[in-house]
């Protein structure tokens, strides 16, 4: 006889959380009962709390401010929730996030039957708030919904059949949030500006007449490194970024020669020597304006957002800039991306875009989980950001003609390419099988 068990069950709940967990910030995890799934170390710390008439306390005495504070299972016993979301709003660093995960208030008589007729093991009678009741309910000043979804509708293995149906579900069924647990994300507001320091990626690839005009428009910004990572070219493209570099004295300038091929490597290569705060992409073609820098940066200053996404269908473009097939291409994988990470973006392949440099090891996470490579690298960064609950923004940009060379990008041949990128990103970004 199949019977729900807890140890799956929480082994996929422990596996998900993990996607919003970086290493090198702190996080907090309050749950109501202990395990063995996940240690407890300098910057992942649990704090247990047995009793429902000790929560208010026990969230009070907490000493440190968290990057997150994860709470699993204790929303749906707390006697005042608006209470402890103002207590863990002083506990949050600011940005900083806090992940309320719980049971789906829509499974609640169905797991009632499966107790009953004891194919469940019993669990503590709760309330459990639907996710519309819980936006209600939590300060609006003080914090923002990054996002929600629900994952597992088969919590058993089965001997790999459970695993199957249960990943099938997810993918199908994502866009419902019929999972039997939630996971609703905020973002504390930020109260004033930061300043950070600055890293510009600049992929070039027979791009030797645009470097030197493009690196002259870039604001002159504070502790800005530049990277030029220089693909094998046609026209002295290397020569002219090692030029650049001699001749400046307003930007650190890094140059590397590419050792793979495409823009999403350049780019990727370009992250070893990354040393500063924030991270810009900004291709050599000048199609960007490199003055709109200044307002990228300024959205993750300011605390708006995790990760900002060019995009250059608001505005006009310029004639000529994009054939007909590109833009066709682009809105339709705008429109299936924006399905796969609920979040409704107007373009997929702008090619800047602003984040955290804290984002690199997920990326590269997302790579090895993902496997099939993307050869611009667009949708390896926007899934990543999204995969790890990153909020995103767009910021709208005027799309320019190429003044020199011409565009490197084959229509159908890299359309493919990421045709297959996305189907296995469909297989992956939802199911909770791929972590356990």
């Amino acid at each position: 006889m199949v019977k729900f068990k807890s140890k799956t069950f929480y082994s996929r709940h422990y596996k998900e959380l993990e996607k919003y967990i970086f290493n090198d910030k702190k996080t907090l995890h309050i749950t109501t009962s202990k395990n063995n799934l996940v240690p407890d170390t300098e910057n992942y710390q649990f704090l247990y709390i047995a009793k429902n008439e000790q929560i208010p306390e026990s969230v009070k005495g907490i000493k440190n401010q968290y990057d997150l504070i994860v709470i699993t299972d204790l929303a749906e016993n707390v006697d005042d929730i608006t209470q402890m979301f103002n207590i863990l709003y002083e506990k949050v660093n600011d940005n900083g996030k806090l992940l309320v995960t719980s049971i789906n208030n829509y499974w609640y008589p169905i797991l009632e039957i499966l107790e009953k007729i004891k194919l469940k093991e019993k669990s503590k009678k709760s309330v459990y708030t639907s996710f519309n009741k819980l936006n209600n309910i939590i300060p609006k000043t003080k914090y923002v919904s990054v996002n929600y979804n629900t994952k597992q509708f088969i919590p058993f293995k089965l001997l790999g059949i459970g695993n199957l149906f249960n990943g099938f579900c997810e993918i199908i069924l994502t866009r419902f949030n019929l999972g039997i647990k939630t996971y609703a994300l905020y973002q504390k507001k930020s109260n004033f500006k930061k300043k950070y320091s600055k890293t510009i990626i600049i992929p070039a690839k027979n791009e030797e007449k645009n470097l030197e005009l493009l690196v002259n428009r870039i604001p002159k910004f504070e502790n800005c490194q530049l990277i030029i990572a220089c693909g094998k070219s046609n026209d002295n493209t290397l020569q002219e970024a090692q030029r650049i570099k001699d001749t400046n004295n307003i930007f650190d300038i890094s140059i590397i020669e590419q050792t793979g091929k495409g823009k999403a490597n350049a780019v990727f290569e370009a992250f070893e020597l990354c040393s500063n705060d924030l991270v810009a992409i900004l291709d050599a073609d000048q199609s960007v304006d490199p003055e709109t820098m200044s307002d990228f940066f300024s959205i993750l200053e300011n605390g708006e957002a995790d990760f900002v996404n060019g995009t250059r269908f608001i505005y006009r473009m310029e004639k000529d800039s994009m054939r007909f097939f590109n833009v066709l291409g682009n809105k339709i994988f705008q429109l299936l991306i924006s399905i796969v990470i609920s979040k409704k973006l107007s373009d997929s392949l702008c090619g800047t875009k602003v984040f955290h440099r804290s984002l690199i090891s997920k990326i590269l996470e997302w790579q090895k989980l993902n496997i099939i490579p993307d050869p611009f690298g667009d949708f390896d960064l926007i899934f990543s950001a999204a995969y790890s609950g990153q909020s995103i923004v767009e910021f709208p940009i005027h799309y320019r003609s190429r003044v020199y060379g011409t565009t490197q990008i084959s229509r159908f041949r890299d359309g493919f390419k990421l045709l297959i990128y996305f189907i296995n990103t469909l297989l992956k970004f939802n199911s909770s099988n791929n972590r356990v």
